[in-house]
């Protein structure tokens, strides 16, 4: 049986770049939700339609996206 060596001096979890915590996630959290309230609202029917979605390639899947996320042209007045 052969057994791999543990360095027990490197870290297990490593942060490469310049990643920055969030102060506060659940203020980041509720500020993001209330975007996407307001999205659903103005646009009256969100983003994309709900449900499940089945392509043939990734082409086909980011054609759809592109139509879905063209259909919002922001907020009515």
């Amino acid at each position: 049986m052969t057994e791999f060596p543990i360095n027990q001096d490197d870290p297990a979890a490593k942060t490469v770049g310049r990643r920055q915590a969030v102060r506060d996630p659940l203020r980041y959290g509720l500020a993001l939700q209330k975007t996407l309230n307001v999205l659903q609202r103005t646009s009256g029917r969100g983003l994309c339609p709900k449900g499940v979605f089945r392509f043939r390639t990734h082409e086909e899947a980011d054609a759809w996206m592109e139509k879905m996320l063209a259909r919002y042209q922001g907020p009515k007045t």
